[in-house]
């Protein structure tokens, strides 16, 4: 055992824990296709009952501790929450903390993978497009502001007002993403920040970003990066954005800021 004990037959380079919401069907595909050979991706679901409100963001969180203690089991290298706008809704420092406790290793949550490709990327202003309610639109700006961010515009899709329409956004086609960013682009952003890990994105990013002449950060695309990068995996991944394809450098926590600086500057 001794001399097999660091040795995976897939994961050789890194085995990714990913937590999805239950009713999410985009995340594991999109993570499968960008995973190079030698990564793999482990997953496990936490439970999303209902329509789009503050109470069931922080019940699918505690759902997310059981998930982490499950894939602590399975050896992964990392953890990642892949929700977006459940770790905006629920503190982010919160999220990864008690991920990281329960698997003994490197944890983060989308939103904060987001922060880090945007500062990767040397954004200081987004334009942001999601599938999201009002209400989830309102607490990301709030997010990103808090974050340094500049959002110079905003447009959701107004899906989420029932079960059905939250899992309906995993059909939203591609195509429409594409409509999306060029809608909400701006000629004072840096970026388009498109929302939400259910939203199948990956098909679109290259065109996007050739079509505005700006890098695209995508919820799953970046949550990706952050993985590899936590992890010292500098494999560029050709076909999906500037971010997966010139940003090698590692990150550490201090690249999406446990604290978001307006709040510990207020403190």
């Amino acid at each position: 055992m001794k001399t097999t004990a660091m040795y995976s037959p897939y994961g050789w380079k890194a085995k990714i824990g990913l937590i999805v919401p239950s009713t999410n069907t985009v995340n594991e595909p999109e993570f499968w296709r960008l995973a190079p050979e030698g990564v793999t991706i482990h997953s496990g679901r936490a439970l999303l009952l209902g329509k789009a409100t503050e109470e069931s963001y922080f019940k699918m969180a505690e759902a997310v501790n059981g998930a982490a203690e499950e894939l602590a089991t399975a050896e992964v290298d990392v953890v990642a929450y892949g929700c977006t706008s459940g770790s905006i809704i629920v503190p982010l420092p919160e999220l990864i903390k008690n991920m990281a406790e329960r698997t003994g290793c490197p944890a983060i949550a989308t939103a904060g993978a987001v922060v880090a490709a945007l500062r990767a990327l040397n954004v200081k202003k987004v334009a942001v497009g999601t599938p999201y309610v009002d209400f989830v639109n309102e607490s990301e700006k709030k997010f990103l502001e808090d974050y340094g961010f500049e959002v110079t515009s905003m447009q959701g899709l107004d899906l989420g007002h029932t079960q059905e329409e939250r899992r309906g956004i995993g059909r939203v086609p591609p195509e429409v993403v594409f409509r999306l960013a060029r809608a909400i682009d701006r000629p004072d952003a840096d970026a388009i920040f498109i929302s939400c890990t259910n939203l199948a994105t990956l098909d679109v990013i290259a065109d996007i970003e050739a079509e505005l002449g700006k890098p695209v950060v995508t919820s799953n695309q970046s949550c990706f990066w952050a993985c590899l990068r936590l992890l010292k995996i500098r494999t560029a991944i050709p076909g999906y954005g500037r971010l997966l394809e010139e940003c090698l450098d590692p990150i550490d926590e201090s690249s999406y800021a446990m604290k978001p600086p307006k709040l510990v500057k207020a403190a």
